[in-house]
């Protein structure tokens, strides 16, 4: 298993009551790999989205997309991003939330930073090099795509925001919101300890998640329609000003699920028809987008967040498990969460490569379906591969440091 499997296993476990764990509660290994297969759906619906993307036909008549049918597009175009954005806030701000909300402390910031980068850092260094590399093969290339990839600032960049690895503009945001995190999280541990009641400590912690929703939305609001900025200002709209709202609302979960501990759990009755209105409403909100500035395209990502962060809510804070949660511990889909990262990673360049090789169907519509199952299967494949060669290994590096963030001694001297 994974650092990151470990680590959703030991922050979404059901806190026990006097040592017996809820009756009804979900044990730790179902909901890590629930969460899991919550990324595998997100990783193989990011893989259809650039597929997607890649095959739209451009002309004089406009855009064609290569699905014509508009309530299938819908379900094709819909984006996951905010997916991944709630649930890494969610499993990261746990600790800070119990210490906040219940007492006691959390590890060093230089502990929680280091675990973070030997998460993302190799693979990622890696894939950039290599891609940047092969797409710059004489020097210096541009080496201005490279360094801002390289220092996580891509999505500062008007022009080079998308270079290299696509996708990877969205790690930018997961380094600041990393940083951000070791900064708000003891803070909001200092600021609830002279507090008294439990009750203020929750609100305290629920208002200063609140806020940080409201902001980006406050900022959308103003960049669109105060200032007109085109939605193509890439920075505006995708910097964190404006997308840190998917990170808020996870670290909202977080905080509600600390404040109900066992608490009102959710019976079929009302955990069913609430899954049932997320799905619906995420499919509304990418079906009714359909301009580029419209209100349901500006506020997409926002919106999306709250909606992905009812739907893991109505997973997790459930009293039986049922077919929802089948679904999502099915081997396979677990698999593909376990290897995430690396289809998130590695999928567009692969898509890329296939297609400038002739490999992949031409543009159309007729081409579509196919180009999607090659590009799955490779990815997929590929994605595997990655994990156990490069992500498995770098996660061994966690054992250099202990809790406290101290370097191991692994030849203590023999005990007298």
């Amino acid at each position: 298993m994974s650092t990151l499997s470990t680590a959703i296993a030991s922050t979404t476990a059901p806190r026990a009551v006097n040592g017996t764990p809820a009756k009804g509660a979900p044990s730790r290994n179902r909901m890590s790999q629930e969460i899991q297969g919550l990324r595998g759906i997100a990783a193989l619906l990011t893989v259809v989205f650039h597929v997607w993307q890649q095959y739209f036909v451009y002309d004089r008549n406009g855009a064609h997309s290569p699905v014509p049918n508009r309530y299938a597009n819908a379900l094709v175009s819909l984006e996951v991003i905010d997916l991944f954005f709630v649930l890494s806030a969610y499993l990261l701000t746990l600790s800070y939330a119990r210490a906040a909300i219940e007492g006691g402390s959390t590890r060093p910031g230089r502990v929680f930073l280091f675990r973070r980068a030997i998460r993302i850092v190799p693979l990622y260094f890696l894939a950039v090099t290599f891609i940047w590399a092969t797409r710059n093969p004489t020097l210096p290339g541009e080496w201005s795509d490279l360094l801002h990839h390289l220092t996580f600032i891509q999505v500062f960049d008007q022009e080079q925001i998308f270079y290299t690895i696509g996708p990877t503009w969205s790690l930018s945001l997961e380094i600041m919101f990393y940083v951000a995190l070791v900064g708000l999280g003891p803070l909001a541990v200092r600021v609830c300890r002279p507090l008294r009641r439990r009750a203020s400590r929750v609100a305290v912690c629920a208002v200063g998640c609140a806020l940080l929703y409201i902001g980006p939305f406050i900022w959308i609001a103003v960049a669109r329609y105060g200032l007109e900025i085109p939605h193509t200002e890439w920075p505006v709209y995708f910097g964190p000003q404006a997308r840190f709202g998917g990170f808020a609302a996870g670290m909202g979960l977080a905080v509600a699920m600390v404040a109900l501990g066992d608490r009102g759990r959710l019976d079929a009755k009302v955990a069913i028809p609430l899954r049932a209105a997320v799905l619906v409403g995420l499919y509304l909100l990418s079906y009714s987008g359909t301009e580029a500035e419209d209100f349901p395209t500006t506020f997409y990502h926002p919106l999306s967040a709250l909606l992905w962060t009812l739907l893991l809510y109505s997973t997790i804070h459930v009293r039986r498990q049922g077919r929802w949660h089948a679904w999502l511990t099915a081997r396979w889909l677990t698999g593909v969460g376990l290897a995430s990262y690396s289809l998130f990673v590695w999928h567009e360049p692969i898509m890329l490569g296939l297609y400038n090789a002739g490999l992949l169907p031409p543009d159309g519509q007729e081409g579509f379906p196919l180009a999607l199952v090659i590009v799955l299967v490779v990815a997929v494949a590929a994605a595997a591969v990655s994990y156990w060669a490069i992500e498995y290994p770098a996660s061994l590096l966690g054992k250099l440091k202990d809790g406290k963030g101290r370097s191991r001694d692994f030849y203590p001297e023999a005990a007298r």
